[in-house]
């Protein structure tokens, strides 16, 4: 058996007849034609309003804190189980991260936590969709509007995913999705801010802009474009989005195969579960996943870093995820140590992710299942 990674980017259909398209066309910096196709198709499919391509999630999240009027000293509430952007997203902006813990059952933010968090320097809730389940999103949209909160939905992992019928991402006044090359849909590195609160849409444009009214110039509402407000160059190259392009039109497809992966392993490992070897995922009944990843909570931190290195051993590149971000050297200097959020550090240090990529093979799916099994049986 060949060595199995983690994680391998696939070809689904005209990336690469698509980036050939992007280049001879004479355009391939931001905002160029496969951009404005992306933007179009992700506002179609998924029912939102404007879509903003970026160079990543993480600058989406960036550009979130700037929309939200992210001050020094305000505070955002999210949870401390999370990738580092975000935090620094609005940290940049000089705010105060306030980590709560995680539900063990979706390892989302417990949202029975947020009320006895915010202060009157609370501005936003950042929910993370972890693994593409959605958070309480119903209990967290009430909190938001009853104490006039902003609401960020860090999607990365979330893209087709939804809640209640509605896709994640496209819920709160913002949302972020990213296509960096372990995801669903990728491009290498970029990402996409959903803006669905109307008021935010104009000034959205600008700071993707740089700061300015370029668009409005190019539109002929106006007739020179200037310098108005704070931004960045937040655009994704063109080729990229040619890439990004060919992988959204074969959406389905994608979906299709991770679900098939998903189950497969699913079905195979209940028996470990049904021995009180392992946890499985848990989805809500009100969510649909979209199979980002698959991962496993094992008995104790020692027999989940065992079992990684024994996977390793067999050719299989199993990984854990995040370290909580309150206990990190970074966290530690916001006044947090270790022991504030149990659940978090509990689950985080038995957690385990297998690899799910859309080339993966049932054969290799197989032998994945079979060294696990032989492990932990």
């Amino acid at each position: 058996m060949k060595k199995i990674p983690f994680n391998k980017p696939a070809l689904i259909g005209n990336e690469l007849r698509y980036i050939q398209d992007a280049v001879t066309s004479g355009k391939i910096s931001g905002d160029g034609s496969y951009t404005k196709k992306c933007q179009e198709l992700i506002e179609n499919k998924f029912n939102t309003g404007k879509v903003l391509l970026t160079t990543s999630c993480t600058a989406a999240m960036e550009m979130a804190a700037i929309l939200f009027n992210i001050q020094p000293g305000d505070e955002v509430i999210l949870p401390s189980y999370t990738f580092v952007s975000t935090a620094s997203a609005f940290i940049l902006r000089g705010a105060k991260p306030v980590f709560i813990d995680i539900r063990e059952d979706t390892l989302n933010m417990d949202e029975r936590l947020i009320e006895n968090n915010i202060t009157d320097k609370t501005r936003a809730i950042i929910p993370v969709h972890y693994a593409g389940v959605g958070c309480e999103m119903e209990t967290i949209l009430d909190i938001a509007r009853s104490r006039n909160l902003w609401i960020l939905e860090d999607a990365a992992q979330g893209i087709t995913s939804r809640y209640q019928n509605q896709h994640l991402g496209t819920i709160g006044d913002l949302g972020a999705f990213s296509f960096h090359e372990t995801k669903n849909v990728i491009c290498g590195e970029g990402g996409a801010l959903l803006v669905n609160n109307e008021q935010l849409r104009e000034r959205a444009e600008i700071i993707w802009e740089k700061g300015t009214n370029r668009k409005k110039f190019f539109r002929g509402e106006v007739d020179k474009y200037t310098w108005i407000d704070l931004g960045s160059s937040y655009l994704i190259s063109d080729v990229l989005a040619a890439y990004l392009y060919a992988q959204l039109e074969n959406l389905e497809k994608i979906q299709n195969k991770r679900r098939q992966i998903y189950e497969y392993f699913n079905l195979t490992l209940q028996e470990l579960e049904e021995k009180g070897k392992v946890r499985l995922p848990i989805i809500p009944e009100n969510c649909r996943s979209n199979y980002h990843l698959f991962y496993m909570l094992l008995p104790d931190q020692r027999r989940r870093d065992m079992l990684i290195s024994q996977l390793r051993t067999a050719g299989v590149h199993a990984v854990f995820h995040y370290v909580p971000l309150h206990t990190s050297p970074m966290g530690k200097k916001f006044g947090y140590q270790l022991g504030d959020l149990p659940i978090s550090e509990d689950l985080s240090g038995r957690l385990i992710r297998l690899p799910i990529f859309y080339d993966l093979t049932l054969r290799e799916a197989k032998f994945i299942c079979s060294r696990v099994k032989k492990f932990l049986l």
